[in-house]
């Protein structure tokens, strides 16, 4: 026998609609069953998440984890109403961090929280996040749905990613990186996940809207701004996995400046030509319309390079030809040198 209590109240008045919650798992599941891949031993709906190593082909692995959102990018996502390619930024943000260990990533696992749940903007978000998965590689093999009232607006919402990768032991990365390594840059697809409050306050200066037609491109400005950032796990893996990629550098907040650095030894710098690939438009339009320097560019921005591969002299024109048979536009960008800290030559802007 069940009783009410004295006032009535339910879960649904205090503003979590629990029913709605179960029709997204509903929804989702065909996405996250199309990311299925080996290891993979359950579905969505367990407490936790389940993977077989041994499965998968490991047979000594070292474990890679990372975790990411998608940062204010949102807001134009929510603004505009264009949510179907955050998903995929999202896991972007995460895998292509885990390549640059040397890690095959696995499993994918996301964090959707929101004031108000629906059921419609929930699903388009998580299956641009099933479709990053199944462009990766990796299965999306459980997340969490949050409906907190009164924490977010109507109508917004928050992301956040982890990411579980492997790979044998003793194949991590950076390894090897020396002298005269040569640098080659792989293109970007545009702004990818990073500096987006910099690009906001530009569209602002600019007084333009998220409907105005792009300055730099086809289409609306704010469809422009979402183009989703560039999957490079499989064709870096292909590269790794033909040998002689020594270190692999994702170019994510702090741009070229603060990036290719981290994965360089003490006491090792590059040399870089800027003259070596066509700054793209977008970032053309946000330095010239914000006054920005090439310096404040470099720093802030990906400027048209969303992974760097240290490789070994010998082995950098094989490469170019794997990366390029794979799909990347492949620019030779500069050599690793003696010596802390990037240093240019030629011009972006």
């Amino acid at each position: 026998m069940t009783t009410k209590g004295k006032n009535g109240l339910t879960y649904a008045d205090a503003g979590v609609d629990i029913d709605a919650g179960n029709a997204l798992v509903d929804r989702i599941k065909p996405a996250a069953k199309r990311t299925a891949r080996s290891g993979v031993m359950a579905g969505l709906g367990g407490f936790g998440a389940l993977f077989d190593l041994k499965a998968a082909g490991y047979s000594d692995p070292v474990l890679v984890a990372a975790t990411d959102g998608v940062g204010t990018k949102l807001r134009i996502a929510i603004d505009t109403g264009e949510l179907d390619g955050v998903g995929i930024d999202l896991v972007a943000m995460c895998v292509n961090d885990l390549v640059c260990q040397g890690a095959e990533p696995l499993f994918f696992l996301d964090y959707f929280a929101t004031g108000k749940l629906s059921v419609d903007e929930g699903a388009r978000v998580v299956e641009g996040i099933a479709e990053g998965c199944v462009r990766s590689g990796c299965a999306l093999i459980g997340g969490e749905t949050a409906e907190m009232p009164g924490m977010y607006h109507d109508g917004d919402f928050d992301l956040a990613g982890f990411a579980v990768g492997a790979m044998e032991r003793g194949a991590d990365l950076p390894a090897g990186v020396a002298e005269g390594d040569v640098l080659l840059g792989l293109g970007s697809d545009g702004v990818h996940s990073n500096g987006y409050s910099l690009v906001r306050k530009v569209v602002e200066l600019a007084g333009l809207g998220w409907d105005a037609p792009c300055p730099f491109g086809d289409g609306p400005l704010g469809r422009a701004l979402l183009t989703p950032t560039r999957l490079y796990v499989q064709p870096a893996l292909a590269a790794v996995r033909a040998g002689g990629v020594h270190a692999l550098a994702h170019i994510t907040g702090g741009g070229l400046t603060e990036n290719l650095p981290r994965v360089l030894p003490e006491g090792m710098g590059a040399d870089v030509d800027l003259s070596a690939w066509e700054l793209p438009p977008v970032f053309r339009w946000l330095a010239e319309t914000g006054g920005m320097s090439e310096d404040e560019l470099l720093k802030t921005f990906n400027a048209g390079i969303g992974m760097i591969l240290a490789v070994a002299p010998d082995r950098a024109e094989a490469l170019t030809s794997v990366l390029t048979e794979a799909g990347e536009v492949v620019h030779t960008i500069g050599t690793v040198t003696a010596g802390d800290g990037m240093r240019y030559s030629g011009q972006l802007l």
